[in-house]
């Protein structure tokens, strides 16, 4: 493997991993509760696949790209109140494997 993967952007790295999304039942779930009293938003720039974005409608409140997860679990280690539920995705479901 050459040099070529590191010039590669984070839209390219992702395009390369397949999915299996279950639009039904999503593995990501944020408490709009809790949520909105995080100034930090750290999730927003933790996640390496940026699943999670400030909403443009509200600033305080976030959205969730679910179909792109990584399945890493950094979201919940760097939320600081605790507001967002992961669990692996329903078997069969999530990340399938990656090219390159």
């Amino acid at each position: 493997m050459g040099s070529e993967i590191f010039n590669l952007t984070l839209a390219d790295k992702l395009y390369r991993t397949k999915y299996e999304t279950n639009t039904d039942h999503t593995h990501i779930k944020v408490n709009d509760e809790i949520c909105p009293k995080c100034d930090g938003k750290p999730c927003t720039f933790g996640c390496p696949a940026e699943v999670y974005k400030k909403n443009p409608n509200d600033p305080n409140r976030i959205t969730v790209s679910f179909e792109n997860c990584l399945e890493c679990g950094t979201c919940i280690k760097i939320c600081p109140l605790g507001s967002i539920d992961w669990k692996f995705p329903d078997g069969g479901m999530g990340v399938k494997y990656r090219f390159g």
